[in-house]
């Protein structure tokens, strides 16, 4: 069996809470987590529909640096609703948060936009804090965590380590130039042991010229995920890692829904839910496991009929979504 997580990055927008042109709480939470935009709604309330649907659980990391300006009430509005349908919550961290934070700010006037640009010391407080105010939130005792924009370093798993969480999710290998600098590298597929934790790789396929792409729901099509999830399968993958966030289905402007996106990740629920041999599972019910082989997972070879017919689906969803 190989199990697919359908992992949510869930969080608010600090550059709409930021002066001049900040928005209220209300339409922050509005715009990125309830995706409550013209042509209805396709935030998290939406995507734990269609999860629900065709049987899924998905595990949302919940940012709760938010809680700096706003306070817990903000996180918990997050929170609740996907405790209470009984997805997972694990933990999400966007430290560009402490820059608008002022007196709130645990670290003083220390601020960053990734977490590899703190100290380690400084690492474990801002981890101890999101962990504690996730709690505070409703939220059970988070197991695993994936830092914003990837931006992790090999002191990130170190404090996670500290703290008593057990996973990371930061390595990216389908991405070549990122914020993540855990030392590891493209050939890294499999979940391992490294600083204290167990890294679990985001999925990628191969792409054009041998490079990697990553398993994002705006960066592959419907096509390359099902057909990578056949291929996890079929060469004994354990496990496969997929992200969205939870404005993902919208337009860039974040003011209305993308259908196009919304019809990919629908029917991506619906044809796990019909794959033999695939389940989706959450760091809850199934944490990621070791693998006892060495070699480099192996990824879907690059397909240049799938990869046309991507591009063409990504220029008319530019066209009429951009």
């Amino acid at each position: 069996m190989t199990v697919v997580y359908l992992t949510i990055d869930t969080e608010y927008s600090s550059a709409l809470a930021a002066e001049p042109d900040a928005v209220s709480r209300e339409e922050n939470f509005r715009r990125m987590i309830a995706g409550d935009v013209a042509g209805g709604e396709a935030g998290i309330a939406y995507q734990m529909d269609v999860l629900e649907r065709h049987g899924h659980r998905g595990a949302f990391f919940v940012d709760p640096m938010p809680a700096l300006i706003w306070g817990v009430q903000a996180i918990a509005d997050v929170v609740g609703p996907i405790v209470d349908r009984g997805h997972d919550v694990q933990l999400h961290c966007h430290p560009e948060w402490l820059d608008i934070a002022g007196d709130a700010n645990p670290l003083g006037n220390r601020t960053g936009r990734n977490m590899r640009d703190f100290t380690l010391a400084d690492q474990v407080e801002i981890l101890t804090y999101a962990r504690d105010t996730l709690i505070a939130a409703g939220a059970p005792a988070p197991v695993a965590f994936r830092a914003g924009n990837y931006g992790a370093n090999d002191d990130t798993l170190r404090a996670l380590a500290r703290i008593g969480i057990a996973y990371d999710t930061s390595h990216c290998p389908g991405i070549a130039v990122s914020d993540c600098r855990i030392a590891l590298g493209p050939e890294h597929r499999r979940p391992l042991r490294h600083c204290g934790v167990i890294e679990v790789p985001i999925g990628c396929i191969e792409a054009v010229n041998g490079d990697l792409r990553h398993g994002q729901l705006t960066a592959l099509s419907l096509r390359e995920m099902t057909a990578a999830i056949r291929h996890a399968r079929d060469h004994d993958i354990a496990s496969l890692t997929l992200v969205s966030h939870s404005f993902e289905l919208l337009c860039r402007d974040r003011l209305r829904v993308n259908r196009i996106l919304c019809r990919r990740f629908d029917r991506l629920c619906q044809a796990i839910e019909t794959m033999r041999g695939v389940s989706v599972a959450t760091y809850t019910s199934h944490p990621p496991q070791i693998s006892k082989r060495t070699a480099p997972a192996p990824v879907l070879p690059h397909d240049s009929v799938r990869t046309t017919l991507r591009i063409a689906e990504q220029a008319l969803s530019n066209a009429l979504y951009s």
